[in-house]
């Protein structure tokens, strides 16, 4: 008598420069296996071709995997429609209207298939396994290529119209600054300011060989802490998660980063909201994600674990 095929669920965290895979146990959420675009296979790319490319080599992964797919959770960059689980008007060339719910469906009919945005599936995975356990309400913030909030709300993922699309706030400029902002649609945006390409096309040079001195990194902390003092100030989370690969900062390096991004949150709501959490206790209050890099993989697999629910 032949033996059951294992059952695996997997993940994707669809991210605006790279793809992360994994597969995980179904029932304790545990990784596998897990790859990425350290493996130019899973780059995004700039062409319909591309995109085709890359999405082939995901199923191609997902389908070698010893196990029988059950459920994939997917956490993609947007803006989305996630009714349809369509991406919209993105910037990036060959996604725009691109259904990639109903792609990754048609290639695995009978595994559960579950789709939110990339940050709303971290703050999944935070709240699961990281930082955001035993919390009710909280934000997930990404700093990286683009710049997007997750935030959970009673427990609960915050969709509303379509989903919060935080990182294209506008922010009150820095009095002085010329930086005109990179965003395509909305110039000096949140992310248009603070995202890793805007502060390298503010310094010349890429992050890691951005000193700490250098001013690149004065503008972007202090327009990531007015971002996130109005994000305290609209939503009382109880908790600031920020990841992403900004939240090193290059030359500055995670540690000063977090300590100056505190002090500036601070100084931004000039004692207005009286809490411990926002005094002596802000440096539990604004922290890295407890997952580290695969918060947002960790969450897409908790998006299959719902699914399957």
């Amino acid at each position: 008598m032949a033996e059951a095929t294992a059952e695996l669920i997997g993940g994707i965290e669809a991210g605006g420069t790279k793809f992360v895979c994994a597969v995980a146990d179904p029932s304790t959420g545990r990784l596998i296996e897990r790859t990425s675009s350290d493996d130019p296979a899973f780059l995004t790319g700039k062409t319909e071709e591309d995109r085709g490319r890359l999405l082939g080599n995901v199923v191609e992964w997902l389908r070698s995997r010893p196990g029988r797919l059950t459920a994939l959770g997917i956490g993609a960059f947007g803006p989305l429609n996630l009714r349809t689980g369509t991406i919209t008007t993105t910037p990036k060339p060959g996604w725009q209207g691109f259904p990639l719910r109903r792609h990754l469906q048609a290639a695995f009919p009978s595994a559960k298939v579950e789709l939110d945005t990339d940050v709303n599936a971290a703050a999944r995975g935070e709240q699961r396994w990281g930082r955001g356990q035993g919390c009710s309400d909280f934000l997930y913030i990404t700093l990286g290529t683009g710049i997007g909030a997750g935030a959970v709300i009673n427990g609960n993922l915050l969709h509303g119209l379509i989903h919060p699309e935080m990182g294209h706030m506008r922010l009150p400029r820095i009095a002085g600054d010329p930086f005109p902002g990179i965003c395509a649609r909305h110039g000096d945006c949140w992310e248009g300011l603070c995202s890793g390409p805007a502060i390298e096309a503010r310094a010349g040079r890429k992050a890691g060989g951005i000193p700490a001195e250098d001013p690149a990194w004065t503008y972007a902390v202090r327009y990531n802490a007015c971002a996130i003092a109005n994000l305290i100030c609209v939503l009382s989370p109880r908790k600031v998660i920020v990841g992403g690969s900004g939240r090193k900062a290059g030359g500055l390096g995670e540690e000063a980063f977090f300590h100056r991004l505190r002090e500036e949150v601070q100084a931004a709501l000039a004692g207005y909201i009286a809490a411990p959490e926002l005094g002596e206790g802000i440096g539990g209050y604004i922290v890295p994600p407890g997952l580290g890099d695969d918060a947002g993989v960790r969450g897409a697999v908790a998006l299959a674990m719902d699914a399957l629910r």
